[in-house]
This record gives structure tokens, C-alpha cells and sequence, in this order.
């Protein structure tokens, strides 16, 4: 169904609501107005809420299999934790990313940035399956491929201590070699499906790493993707490496651009936030996960007075344990009213909503093709049922939406044209075979504990003096 019109739907006009009509044609919107002449099929849009479709924009689907069951650790314990799982294999990569999709699609994304961690010895496999798994679901996906050069160990402070670490078990080349041939494989942005070049983030990856993205952004015009100053550690671990702070460094070798989303940023100074403006690169906030794993709360009205792009990602399911993206936006909301006292900064739900989705193309560098109801772009829809009790009374739609607890409200949703969701059921893939799939094999996952932990531990709290 590339053709169709939705009929007498709700839509947000400046500070208020019209109902309209909107014709697309060809997958893309062709009209906005009363009364149009129907084209292709008609869909009833009474008592319904149409808006963009969000960006899910920095989550790791993989991660899936262990929400729920990680400890209350900090990010540099927890990552110690996570990676002492028994090893992905190619079946929970492919699930896990269909379960990914349907929970972004069932709160209200159209879009995934799935930064995901690649199986040793089977990258370009897990690359091809997570593509599979986004094409079958038809959700709009930009794989970012999880890279580093350095070991787990590097990315904590040394403090006074004298650190070694192990090599990493791929060289640099290496792992650049894997990226350009997921390039030419699997980027492939008219059917749906864009590869980021990902690095990890400073903590994890040497210079060297960090300029070959580059060049390879800048060889086959892609966006970059990667954390930045999520915690404390890593704040103090740039200081340690460079001299400056991380975004001062990233700044030095080219980086930061127009094209490049940064995940996170909790610990970034005023000197930082005007670099990111002056780059114009995004942050990508993650509010829930910066919660759960105590890593501080994102100065995000600073970035928005500065003018930097900010947009929301869910962060990946075992540390948030959940890929609600209203959530994550309701939270990455309301929660920086306690961090200005002036209310005439605070986030509205109307600003949320363009943050979410608007947002997210800006950083992704596709503002002309998608983000708005807005003739000529692409069709990646959402449409809300207004009589669904979370969504009642008839106040504010989007601040119901925003501010409530909003519950099975997506009614249906189209990427490009094409209908994923009808009647609030995804309908492209049987979800009632994802579910039991993925209750059978998460039986079998255990939480092992390994002196690897335990000695990480020991480290992380003498150079955090706890």
C-alpha cells in the first residue's frame, strides 16, 4: 500500500490541533488538506493522532538477552559483567533484533539505530543477520557495528596504578577491512537499511581506529555513530589519554560533524557543548540507562540553549531493560525540570515530539527526507487511537502522549509508504512465534561470576575512591 489517504485525522498545527486529510503517493506525502480527492486506498483516521515517526537512535539490540538479570553495577562493572555472558549465537542475534524492532514500531518508532555488537569470527554474519531480521520486521534501520581496538580493561582510569592490558584480539585493520565490506554489502539507504561507522567510543578505541572511520565516513559519505562521555571514568580516562577532554580531542582529529550522533554525553563542560554546536553533531540522550547505571543526568536544556541537536534513544534492554521509546522520552522529559529552575527552558511534550523525530533525522542527516508531516517527504507515519483509555479524557493528545502513561496506542504505522502495523498488531512478521522463541531460549540464560569481574572491581574502586 504505497497509495492511500487518511481521511479526517488529527494532526499539530503551531500550538493546535486541524483535522485534515493526507494523500500519499508513491510512498511519499503528497498532500495535507481538508476534503482531498481520495487516492488509493482510504484510511479512517477519526479520533486519531497522526505524527512523524520517531528515532529510536542509539540502542544495542543484542542485549535483549540479558534484561533484567544485570546487576546494579556502574557502566564500567556492568560492561565487565555483560561481556562474562556465554557468547551470542546467530539465532539470538536474529531474534533479538526482531524484538527490538516491534517494541521500538509498538511505542511509536519508525526508525532504529541499532549500534550492535558483532560475534567474533562471524562480524559480516551478525551484520547480515540483524539486516534480515530489520527487512523481514520493515522497520527503518541504521546498523552501526559495534567496533574497539583496546581491551575491556583500557577503559578505566589507571589512577597512580601502573596498568597493562591485553592486546585485542583483532587488529585495527582488521576490524576496518570488516566495516568497508559491511559497507559495500549491506548500505543500501533506498531499501531501507544504512550502515553507520560506529566506534565504540574514546575509552575503547586508539587514534588510529578513530581516523580510519573517518576516512571511511568520508570515502562512502556515511554518518558516524558513537558513545561519548557516558560516565565519570571515561571523563577522567580522557584526561589521562590526551591531556583535554574528549570532545576537545575528538574535535582535534575530525570526528565531529554534521554527520555524527553521539550517545550519552552526561559529562561534557561548557567549553564541550560549544564544540558540539560549533560541529553541529547531536547527542542522542539515553536517560534511562544513564539512571540505571548511575551515570549522571545529561545536561540537555544546556545543549538545546546552545543549540545543539538533541534526540532520544531507549540504549540497549539490560541497561534500560526496556526498548519503550515514550518512555524514554516522557523521562528524558521531565526529568531535567529539576536541573533548571527556570520552567521557561523545560522541554514541552510538543518539543519532545519534534526532538524524537525531527531530531533524529537532522542526525542522521536525512532532515529533508523524513522527521515531519511535511509534503514531499517520506511517508514514515504513526497513527494513534485517541478513544484508548491511557489517552483519555480529550485534553492534550501529544501531552497525553508525552506525559502519560500511554498503553497499546499505536494503531497503525507505515515506513515509505508501506503499512507495518495495522490495528495495533505489527503485520509483517508473526509475533506470537517471536514471543514464544524468545521465552524458550532465554531459559537457558545464567549469569556467571568470573574473577575478571571481581579484579575490574577492586580497580574501578580505588581510582573512584570508593
Amino acid at each position: 500500500m504505497l497509495n492511500f489517504t487518511i481521511q479526517n485525522v488529527l494532526i499539530a498545527i503551531s500550538d493546535d490541533y486541524a483535522t485534515v486529510d493526507v494523500q500519499v503517493v508513491d510512498g511519499k506525502i503528497a498532500a495535507i488538506s481538508p476534503n482531498l480527492q481520495v487516492i488509493g486506498t482510504v484510511i479512517d483516521g477519526k479520533n486519531k493522532l497522526l505524527l512523524p515517526g520517531f528515532f529510536n537512535a542509539h540502542t544495542h539490540s543484542s542485549e535483549m538477552w540479558q534484561r533484567g538479570i544485570m546487576s546494579t553495577f556502574p557502566l564500567e562493572l556492568w560492561l565487565a559483567e555483560l561481556y562474562d555472558f556465554a557468547p551470542l549465537d546467530p539465532e539470538q542475534v536474529y531474534l533479538s533484533a526482531l524484538g527490538t524492532a516491534v517494541e521500538t514500531l509498538l511505542s511509536g518508532g519508525t526508525s532504529v539505530v541499532d549500534h550492535l555488537v558483532l560475534i567474533p569470527g562471524l562480524e559480516l554474519e551478525t551484520i547480515a543477520i540483524a539486516t534480515r531480521a530489520y527487512r523481514e520486521v520493515g522497520i527503518r534501520a541504521f546498523i552501526a557495528p559495534l567496533i574497539q581496538d583496546e581491551s575491556l580493561s583500557a577503559g578505566i582510569p589507571s589512577g597512580e596504578s601502573t596498568q597493562s592490558h591485553e592486546p585485542y584480539f583483532r587488529s585495527t585493520a582488521a576490524t576496518l577491512e570488516i566495516i568497508e565490506e559491511a559497507v559495500r554489502q549491506f548500505h543500501r539507504p533506498d531499501e531501507g537499511v544504512s550502515i553507520l561507522i560506529a566506534p565504540t567510543g574514546i575509552q575503547l578505541c586508539t587514534d588510529a581506529l578513530f581516523a580510519g572511520c573517518i576516512e571511511l565516513s568520508d570515502r562512502y559519505n556515511l554518518c558516524r555513530h558513537s558513545h561519548l562521555l557516558e560516565t565519570r571514568a571515561q571523563e577522567k580516562l580522557a584526561q589521562e589519554k590526551y591531556s583535554c577532554t574528549a570532545v576537545e580531542h575528538l574535535k582535534r582529529i575530525g570526528f565531529l560533524s554534521n554527520s555524527t550522533t553521539l550517545a550519552h554525553c552526561v559529562w561534557l563542560n561548557d567549553t564541550d557543548i560549544a564544540i558540539l554546536a560549533e560541529t553541529q553533531s547531536t547527542v542522542v540522550h539515553n536517560p534511562l540507562s544513564n539512571l540505571r547505571l548511575g551515570s549522571g543526568i545529561a545536561p540537555i536544556l544546556k545543549y538545546r540553549q546552545a543549540g545543539v541537536n538533541v534526540t532520544f534513544g531507549c540504549d540497549g534492554a539490560s541497561s534500560n531493560d526496556s526498548q519503550d521509546l515514550l518512555e524514554a522520552i516522557k523521562i528524558g522529559s521531565i526529568l531535567h525540570n529539576v536541573t533548571d529552575s527556570d520552567y521557561q527552558h523545560w522541554i514541552t511534550p510538543r518539543q519532545a515530539v519534534e526532538m524524537a523525530s525531527l531530531g533524529g533525522a537532522k542526525g542522521l542527516n536525512i532532515a529533508d527526507q523524513l522527521g515531519s508531516l511535511t509534503i514531499g517527504k517520506q511517508a514514515d507515519l504513526v497513527l494513534y487511537d485517541l478513544t484508548n483509555l491511557s489517552l483519555l479524557p480529550r485534553t492534550d493528545p501529544i501531552g497525553l502522549l508525552v506525559l502519560g502513561r500511554p498503553s497499546n496506542v499505536v494503531d497503525s504505522i507505515w515506513v515509505n509508504g508501506k503499512q507495518i502495523v495495522k490495528n495495533h498488531q505489527v503485520i509483517t512478521i508473526n509475533v506470537d512465534e517471536l514471543r514464544q522463541e524468545l521465552f524458550n531460549r532465554s531459559q537457558s540464560q545464567t549469569k556467571r561470576k568470573s574473577e575478571t569481574v571481581a579484579q575490574i572491581e577492586a580497580h574501578y574502586r580505588t581510582v573512584m575512591g570508593l
